[in-house]
């Protein structure tokens, strides 16, 4: 490890009491850096990939899925937590499935231009990746995509992207976009997602073409895949049976992606175990509809922050109603 990179994080504190960060080996010699919180919450976030793999509650409750069968090699994406899709959601392109960005190796950017807003949290890490001359065969663009992982002080999970295109020769580019977040969830059958409802998606089974949602919560009990247009800021996903909801609020990001592969998919999926399909919901932040245009020196941002509260905290303010009223 070099020594750029260990300046670049704070050392772990030896008091459990104050936020910490620490750069350290993950799976099959990995690097990883783990944030916590004085309070008990952590997340960890893998440089390959810019992924995030964990993020727990101050009673060390894995709350996003990782397959039991994830493959830390790359250049296999790693199955759960926190994929990034850039500069490609799925198949929409030239590109391998979801782009590049989740394959590659990150890097610790010590002093990052400023944020407009600055976070609460002292528990963050900044990587960036710029392209290699391999991704600028395949997608000749120049770019710098800077993220920040930060962990709040109530235990809030916030990733910020900002990706700039850098090309010097006047030439804009597009790209689709999304944060492939994995839920941990007890019983698929037992969750409902309210905030979507009587929105219109493209149905990914059916061909993309378009479709209306129902003015109910939406429920689970086959094979989903859908791309939800110009949806609210806040999206709620209620477990009832661990009586926890997860608060996805994002900016920039207009669509939803809600995505969970049943029986048949996930027997057919090597990194992905045949009954994990129950345990997990992938509701994901994006921007894929309308491709974001970046011109040369311009610069495009999309956040998410993810909470866990008790269900019971939020059946009273999380009516879809008022998650599509609200901020």
């Amino acid at each position: 490890m070099s020594s750029e990179k260990e300046k670049t994080i704070a050392p772990l504190s030896s008091s459990s009491s104050s936020p910490s960060v620490e750069l350290c080996k993950g799976i099959n010699g990995l690097d990883k850096v783990i944030l916590r919180e004085s309070r008990g919450s952590s997340a960890e976030v893998y440089l390959y990939g810019g992924h995030v793999t964990s993020w727990k509650n101050d009673h060390g409750e894995e709350l996003l899925f990782l397959s039991s069968k994830a493959i830390f090699k790359p250049p296999k994406a790693i199955r759960g937590g926190i994929p990034i899709c850039f500069p490609q959601f799925g198949g929409l392109g030239t590109l391998d499935q979801h782009g590049f960005a989740r394959n590659r190796t990150w890097t610790i950017e010590d002093d990052p231009p400023p944020f407009p807003t600055n976070t609460l949290s002292k528990a963050f890490v900044d990587l960036i990746l710029k392209p290699s001359e391999e991704d600028m065969k395949s997608w000749p663009h120049s770019f710098e995509y800077r993220l920040r992982v930060a962990l709040g002080p109530g235990g809030d999970l916030m990733l910020t992207s900002r990706i700039r295109n850098t090309n010097s020769e006047g030439k804009p580019f597009s790209f689709t976009f999304a944060y492939h977040t994995y839920f941990s969830v007890s019983d698929i059958s037992e969750v409902r997602v309210e905030g979507l409802e009587t929105l219109d998606y493209l149905d990914n089974l059916r061909n993309k073409e378009r479709f209306t949602e129902q003015g109910d919560a939406l429920t689970f009990e086959s094979e989903v895949d859908k791309i939800y247009l110009s949806t609210p800021t806040k999206i709620a996903i209620i477990d009832h049976e661990k009586k926890r909801t997860f608060v996805v609020r994002k900016d920039g990001l207009p669509d939803a992606v809600v995505w969970n592969p049943w029986d048949k998919k996930a027997k057919a999926m090597a990194d992905f175990g045949d009954d994990e399909y129950k345990y997990m919901l992938c509701v994901e932040a994006a921007a894929i509809e309308k491709p974001i245009t970046l011109k040369p020196g311009e610069e495009w941002k999309g956040r998410v922050e993810l909470s866990a509260v008790p269900s019971s905290y939020c059946s009273g303010q999380l009516d879809p109603q008022r998650v599509l009223q609200g901020s």
